[in-house]
């Protein structure tokens, strides 16, 4: 991919078919019969906002841009907005009109959105980030003729919309100051049920009854309990946290009842005349995933389709079973006098069917992360050590001896400080490591991710990284050599924090199309059901499954995936692993996406590692080739290459 490609976003092929097809056209016009077509307003709808030539990117690469028709419609008191892609011609032939159809907007009311945050790079092009209540973000709407700023003073010509005390660039939407106002505000079961049964023209923050408060009460307080050291602790969920870790812990939040009721009111047709359930109830326990959440029982034995791959016999003929784990004896044998690996692969391999115990750890992670190469001696590593611990006091130093009154002249240190601050106290307080108040390595935690932010500006700290520093540091035990292990690992992972979240969907979109290649029936049910975003793993992607295991387990995952020994991006078949194991459940059982994404929380800590990773490794060597093309150039997490141009840089607004 060369260097136009990922940076040259000036062609416009999308909307140039477009106009050519007659497609562009999508205002309000009626057919022969005098109805109204299913994609424009409803009756007595007027459209305040339209703007041509709004895109999003799948993907890093300008030639995968989809380019659409941004819209703002009000009807009565409520504000609505909506994305349509172009239909017709497209420049990029891996993204049919099926693909960019899954992206569109449709009819979201602005009760339902948090904020908008409007990105300004100095060089580029404007794009707004649209972020919901729930924490879930759309894509990025890149504005390549304008009107980022017509676009917000038309909505608050509609509804609330005040800017951000923190961040000068995002505009909260409908923030009240009563938590009681904010909390009714909040998308939630009940308030789409009242409104999809009352079937009325407009959605008020009001209509929530006292049952979404008892639901997000019970969300908040539940927690992940795993054995550690002997004893068993619990992780309790914080509801203050912040956009990223909304993402992680309430995407279950995100319902399909909302979507349901505004096409009621924009009267868009259902998907394959597939009817949904509207009655769900939010006080469902685990032991009611037997029956349909609705006023009537599945019957006891509902078909399903077989799998056509039958993953359980793949495992058996493809799956190797797992070995113990590589000690100290062994891995003396991969050293020549001089301490060099004679054989990487072999080592590699030899990992990834068994794993490391855990006093070698240490030593075998520096070279699985690329902080040590497999050709240098002993000498040359101990070398290394020093000069690296030299460079990282440097770095520390950097906002070691920012002064007071430079910190106050300093919004983006103070942001990213009391970020770290905040998560650096909730993360993996139930280990011993980081147990008790004052914890020293707690602080080291908070240093190294402070340092990070120095160190890489343009990425700066997200939240999501003490997650993925805090078994490194627990391995490691010393803090340059944690942070350099870090910074080895964020060349593989950084993508996933991207602000523009593109390597998240990146990722999210090639799991679709490998699902679609393993198991077309459990695709054609993911897309009855409006699941084909994948957002039930988008936690297991971006922490690398870290809240699904225990932290013991959790260790012995990361170094199968660091081994990259069948792909670099096992990961993605570790989740189809996943969702095929279950597949005859969420499948009989007729799982919505709101159940779905209840059903995929609730797993964690019941998943057999052993056997997923076996069906995973099945199923990658089944894929083969026509896995790999799947997956788009560039998708996390991807080896360390030459040419930086890959990942694409932050804008200004990022520190």
């Amino acid at each position: 991919m060369n260097e136009a490609e990922l940076h040259d976003l000036s062609d416009d092929a999308d909307y140039a078919a477009s106009i050519q097809e007659g497609s562009a056209s999508m205002m309000i016009r009626n057919d022969s019969n005098g109805r109204r077509n299913s994609m424009s307003e409803p009756e007595g709808a007027e459209m305040v906002y339209s703007k041509e030539n709004v895109a999003m990117h799948p993907t890093q690469y300008a030639s995968e841009r989809i380019s659409g028709r941004l819209k703002l419609f009000k009807q009565g008191d409520s504000l609505f907005m909506t994305w349509i892609p172009y239909k017709g011609q497209s420049s990029n032939a891996r993204l049919s009109e099926k693909d960019k159809s899954l992206y569109t907007i449709r009819a979201v009311p602005f009760t339902d959105i948090r904020s908008i945050r409007r990105h300004t790079p100095t060089l580029g092009w404007q794009y707004i980030i649209v972020v919901m209540l729930s924490g879930l973000a759309f894509p990025p709407l890149y504005f390549y003729n304008g009107g980022v700023r017509e676009f917000l003073a038309t909505i608050k010509q509609h509804v609330f919309l005040v800017r951000s005390g923190e961040d000068a660039n995002v505009f909260l939407v409908n923030d009240f100051q009563n938590p009681l106002q904010r909390t009714l505000s909040s998308l939630e079961l009940p308030m789409a049920v009242s409104v999809a049964n009352a079937l009325t023209p407009t959605i008020s923050a009001n209509e929530s009854p006292s049952g979404a408060d008892e639901e997000r009460v019970a969300s908040d307080k539940s927690s992940i309990s795993f054995q550690q050291n002997g004893r068993q602790r619990h992780k309790h969920h914080d509801p203050a946290r912040d956009l990223s870790i909304q993402v992680l812990e309430k995407f279950s939040l995100v319902t399909r009842f909302a979507r349901e009721t505004t096409s009621q009111l924009f009267r868009e047709s259902q998907i394959d005349g597939y009817t949904r359930n509207e009655d769900i109830k939010p006080d469902h326990s685990p032991s009611d995933y037997h029956r349909r959440i609705d006023s009537q029982e599945v019957p006891n034995e509902i078909p399903v389709s077989p799998d056509p791959l039958e993953v359980d016999k793949l495992s058996l003929v493809w799956g190797k079973p797992r070995q113990p784990p590589l000690e100290h004896k062994e891995w003396a044998t991969f050293l020549d006098s001089e301490g060099r690996v004679m054989d990487s692969k072999a080592l590699r391999k030899r990992i990834f069917y068994g794993g490391v115990e855990h006093n070698l750890r240490k030593e075998i992670w520096r070279f699985l992360l690329g902080y040590h190469l497999y050709d240098s001696t002993y000498a040359e590593r101990e070398y290394l050590i020093s000069v690296k611990k030299l460079e990282y006091e440097t770095i520390k130093k950097q906002w070691q001896t920012i002064s007071p009154e430079q910190a106050k002249r300093f919004t983006k240190f103070r942001e990213r400080k009391g970020l770290i601050d905040k998560d650096v106290v909730r993360t993996d307080r139930s280990l011993s490591f980081y147990d008790g108040d004052d914890n020293p390595n707690v602080r080291l935690l908070r240093d190294i991710l402070l340092t990070y932010s120095f160190y890489n500006f343009d990425l700066g700290y997200c939240q999501g990284m003490s997650d993925l520093l805090s078994p490194i540091l627990f391995v490691m035990n010393d803090e340059s050599e944690s942070f350099w292990c870090f910074v080895y690992l964020m060349e593989r992972l950084g993508p996933n924090f991207n602000r523009d979240q593109s390597g998240m969907h990146s990722q999210l979109f090639a799991l679709l199309k490998l699902v679609e290649l393993l198991d077309s029936p459990l695709h054609n049910y993911f897309k009855q059901n409006d699941c084909l975003n994948y957002f039930f793993c988008f936690r297991w992607i971006l922490i690398q499954f870290k809240r699904e295991f225990e932290y013991e387990t959790t260790m012995r995952l990361w170094e199968v995936l660091w081994t990259h020994h069948l792909d670099e991006h096992l990961h993605l078949y570790i989740c189809i692993a996943i969702l095929k194991r279950y597949r005859n459940k969420i499948m009989g059982e007729q799982m919505d996406f709101d159940t779905l994404l209840k059903f995929i929380n609730e797993l964690s800590g019941q998943i057999d590692l052993d056997a997923i990773l076996r069906d995973a490794e099945a199923l990658c060597i089944c894929a083969g080739e026509n896995g790999a093309a799947c997956i788009p150039p560039g998708t996390p997490p991807a080896l360390p290459v030459e040419d930086a141009s890959v990942y694409p840089l932050q804008d200004d607004d990022v520190l």
